[in-house]
């Protein structure tokens, strides 16, 4: 069956727009730069971890039609589209204070949690971006997980 997950995709509204944010700003490499005629394949990864890609896709076509693009491109921009990505840092304190000075809009500063210490960000475009440090936590077996 399954083994992992490879590929996922944050809708964007301009890919090198994306591109400057995030790799420039966030730190991510790029690990494909394609151009397919009808759609641009852009896909960026935190560096030394290959196989863990995310696509910066520009709703249109050949994936959607243009009026459902439009409807995407909406959403996006309201920040309607929920949570976009996690990553993970072993200081987020120190993350926190390299994006301030990198000019990322901050929607939520370093706060304690039960899992460690988390942060929210937005992209330019509204996506919603979680960063977390994990604290160290006990694996719990799949019976367990979710149980009350």
């Amino acid at each position: 069956m399954l083994q992992s997950i490879n590929i996922s995709n944050i809708f964007v509204l301009n890919q090198d727009e994306a591109l400057d944010f995030y790799v420039g700003k966030l730190g991510l490499e790029v690990s494909a730069d394609m151009n397919f005629g009808a759609m641009r394949w852009l896909t960026v990864r935190v560096p030394g971890q290959p196989g863990r890609d995310i696509l910066l896709e520009k709703p249109g076509p050949p994936g959607m039609d243009e009026a459902s693009a439009e409807q995407v491109r909406d959403l996006v921009s309201k920040g309607a589209t929920g949570f976009a990505v996690g990553f993970t840092t072993d200081d987020c304190r120190k993350t926190y204070e390299t994006l301030v000075a990198r000019g990322v809009e901050i929607t939520q500063e370093p706060t304690e949690q039960i899992y460690g210490i988390d942060m929210g960000i937005r992209d330019p475009f509204g996506n919603h971006i979680r960063i977390a440090q994990l604290a160290w936590m006990p694996q719990q077996d799949s019976a367990t997980v979710g149980s009350v």
